[in-house]
């Protein structure tokens, strides 16, 4: 690979200068090279005489070329004439006084503590508990009446908060539902065929929650199949997993039913690894190691870990939005493709219960699976193949495809000064079925922000500097598609005038500390605002959000919290995997040293009102402080003067990634003739740029120039946009960011420079073939352009058409 090399930027101190003295330099610049002030017009004789001789024209010039300059110049005059007139004669326009006027009022400092006190002190637990008590009262599955009512009743209660606008947008789009005359099992049949075991039909009432809607465990887009055969096991079906049982356990999934258990990566990656070995269905069921872990006796209603009865529903089709029509919205024009041509899963899925597992498990035969594989069941794990006494194994589904209406809601506070820049603010309103946790707690934080910021409006005590645009999203559960069809509808606008989105896909999952994703820009932005918002106040809680998360998940490696990279786990997606748009996801998590694979009653029908208000969050506090985090976030977003984007902290976190990188790669990616160079060269060539934008900003250059506050911004939103590859990464032609994207082999997972991470492992595991290597060497040549791309954005426009 060819190796870059980039001068380091000029002394950024000298660089800076006010945006008047920067326009007068560049006029001054321009008049040297052209002798600007060395011609002269007289339109009457349509007669021009340059004394230039850089402009390149001689005495003899034709008199078509003279008259054709002197139109030009003459309209340049007139334009000129006409701009300086209307900016001198402001008193003959009383609309743009004022324009001018409120710019200048907002170049001075703003008192956002009063604001911060007014949404910080305005915000009550008991309005989210009670929201909470609503959204939770029935099931309300993606594309059901319940669906639909929740949605009116969004939008009704955002009109009667004070938003300057509510509206229901609607998609038609593919779902996924189980039968419910053909109930999906799984069956131990005899070997004369009859049935010896059969899984159970839904979960066990243990709290008097079940309601008539409630839907049946299975996993969405599963095709329907009756399949049997021989059933081995495949621990958590990852890739590594079936590596290590072809290489070293010398068992083929090929023909096979497979058994795994859930967790570590998206259940999507599960079906998609199954399918590649060869295997005829998949069986997943929640083993107690991951989601029971103080034993049977300690589960839901008493504690919140799982009972034996509790299934987690979910999708396993990996692509984001509507199935029928992939990268364009669902809308009732809309071309839509058969379900024959587009990427559904492959093979028969079905979820099952640990109280249905033991059965099974029990009945397997082989040799015992490896230590690390084992889960807390008692009973011996086999790896099969096959089961004893002759017996096979069963997956009936009868899981169907139905088009139906989503719906989102858009909520809108239009902004004072800056109406065209929109801060996105969202949480997704669907659920498998309660879903006290996911997304209902989301959803009550939500409407008790919205209720904040409208009365605040309403009551004239405050409008946001840029609009702020509330999304109410309808099926996420199914595969991120409310969000994803609304992206791809509005991509244009949405590009163009988007400054970050804020996610809260679920407010509190446990409550040990604060948990943060987020694109490295907006960090240092949610650090501060985690500093402002007092933290709940029970024992081993200190006196602010951002404390108790600096001692409870301390990163050593920046002495700061631990923030995750975002991935493809909620409705950020495809806003910045996409578009471009930089995404942060907020909630209150457990402890991750417990060894859970995800909180213990995920999707499950335990999900309800009574874990919330009884179990996980008693006193509503911790959903309190999160929701007081997402305004204090949101107003200094909407509110800021500068938005407070860094371009310096990507710089940074791209550095550890990349050196983490290379630690692991750099020697076998030497011995195949390739480099890290250009990415290296690259990525220093970014940095700077984003250290003297930082710069020029801490000198205050702009605070006399609307119009510099305007570029300043300007280059700190669309800094993002400038990892976008239009043509995506390898294998994932949607999924067009190239720093961080979600991992092809867990769609949940979150990697730094994904294309060439996820190459690398096929390369590692089983694809290690000169195609793959020039694959390889194709990317990183794409990664090193997008660096470059990327740090274009930020320096000074002259630079912009010359290479560094």
């Amino acid at each position: 690979m060819t190796t870059c090399q980039y001068e380091p930027l000029q002394n950024l101190a000298s660089t800076q200068h006010s945006a008047a003295n920067s326009r007068e330099q560049d006029y001054e610049q321009f008049s040297n090279d052209y002798d600007v002030d060395d011609f002269s017009v007289d339109v009457k004789s349509t007669s021009s005489r340059f004394r230039g001789s850089k402009m390149g024209y001689s005495e003899g010039m034709s008199t078509s070329k003279v008259v054709l300059i002197s139109i030009l110049v003459a309209a340049v005059g007139i334009g000129l004439g006409v701009i300086i007139g209307w900016f001198s004669s402001q008193a003959n326009f009383p609309e743009v006084t004022e324009a001018f006027k409120a710019w200048e009022a907002a170049l001075e400092e703003s008192d956002e503590t009063e604001v911060r006190n007014m949404i910080l002190e305005e915000m009550n637990a008991e309005n989210i508990r009670e929201f909470l008590r609503y959204m939770t009262r029935k099931p309300h599955l993606a594309g059901t009446p319940a669906d639909k009512e929740n949605a009116d009743y969004v939008k009704d209660l955002w009109d009667q908060q004070g938003l300057d606008s509510a509206t229901i947008v609607p998609y038609d789009v593919l779902l996924s539902y189980p039968d419910e005359e053909k109930p999906n099992f799984v069956n131990i049949l005899d070997v004369n065929g009859s049935i010896f075991f059969q899984s159970q039909r839904e979960e066990a009432d243990l709290d008097g929650s079940p309601h008539e809607d409630t839907v049946f465990p299975f996993n969405a887009y599963a095709p329907a199949g009756l399949v049997d055969g021989e059933l081995i096991y495949v621990n958590y079906a990852r890739a590594e997993d079936f590596k290590k049982l072809e290489d070293e356990l010398h068992i083929n999934a090929s023909g096979k039913i497979v058994l795994a258990r859930y967790g570590k990566i998206y259940r999507g990656n599960k079906e998609n690894e199954a399918w590649l070995r060869g295997a005829k269905g998949l069986i997943i069921y929640s083993d107690p190691a991951d989601y029971a872990i103080e034993g049977s006796s300690e589960v839901y209603p008493n504690t919140w870990y799982l009972p034996e009865s509790g299934v987690q529903r979910g999708s396993v089709f990996r692509p984001s939005g509507d199935p029928l029509t992939p990268a364009y919205p669902a809308t009732e024009n809309a071309f839509r493709e058969s379900e024959d041509n587009v990427d559904l899963p492959h093979i028969p899925v079905q979820p099952i219960s640990y109280g249905d597992a033991i059965h099974i498990l029990r009945e397997m035969e082989g040799d015992d699976v490896p230590d690390e594989w084992k889960g807390s069941l008692d009973v011996p794990y086999k790896l099969g193949p096959g089961l004893a006494n002759g017996r096979k194994i069963q997956l009936d589904v009868n899981n169907k495809n139905v088009r139906r209406q989503t719906y989102n809601v858009i909520g809108m506070i239009r902004g004072s000064l800056e109406p065209d820049r929109y801060v996105l603010v969202g949480n997704h309103r669907d659920a498998w079925v309660f879903g006290a946790v996911d997304p209902s707690s989301g959803t009550a934080a939500l409407l008790e922000l919205t209720r904040v910021l409208g009365k605040l409006v309403k009551e004239g005590k405050w409008r946001p500097r840029r609009t702020i645009v509330f999304c109410s999203w309808g099926s996420e559960e199914h595969s991120l598609i409310g969000s994803t069809e609304w992206a791809e509808e509005f991509a244009r606008t949405i590009g163009e005038r988007a400054v970050a989105y804020i996610n809260v896909d679920i407010a509190v999952q446990g409550n040990y500390t604060f948990r943060l994703k987020a694109t490295p820009n907006l960090y240092d932005a949610v650090f501060d605002a985690t500093k402002k918002v007092s933290d709940a106040p029970f024992p081993g809680h200190s006196s602010t959000v951002y404390d108790t998360w600096l001692e409870r998940d301390l990163d050593d490696s920046t002495n700061k919290p631990y923030v995750s990279n975002v991935g493809s786990g909620s409705d950020y997606a495809v806003l910045l995997n996409r578009l471009g748009v930089s995404a942060v996801d907020l909630r209150y998590t457990y402890d991750y040293n417990l060894g859970l694979s995800s909180y213990p009653l995920y999707h499950s029908m335990y999900e309800t009102f009574h874990l919330m208000n009884d179990i996980m969050d008693p006193s509503f506090e911790y959903h309190l402080a999160l929701t007081r985090v997402w305004g204090e976030l949101t107003r200094n977003l909407a509110d800021s003067l500068i938005l407070p984007l860094k371009g310096s902290e990507y710089g940074f976190k791209m550095r550890r990634s990349l050196d983490a990188l290379k630690n692991e790669y750099q020697d076998q990616i030497e011995a195949r003739g390739l480099s890290f160079d250009a990415i290296d060269a690259g990525l220093n060539f970014f940095t700077a740029a984003a250290q003297q934008l930082e710069a020029e900003i801490n000198l205050k250059a702009y605070e006399d120039d609307p119009f510099a506050v305007r570029k300043m911004n300007d280059k700190l939103m669309l800094m993002e946009r400038a990892f976008i590859d239009p043509l995506g990464l390898p294998g994932q032609p949607l999924v067009r960011h190239v720093i961080f994207a979600p991992s092809s082999k867990d769609s949940y997972f979150g990697d730094a420079f994904p294309g060439i991470t996820d190459l690398l492992y096929d390369i590692n595991n089983g694809q290690d073939n000169d195609a793959k290597w020039s694959e390889l060497e194709k990317h990183m040549s794409v990664v090193a352009f997008t660096l470059q791309s990327a740090a274009a954005t930020l320096i000074n426009e002259g630079q912009l058409v010359t290479r560094p």
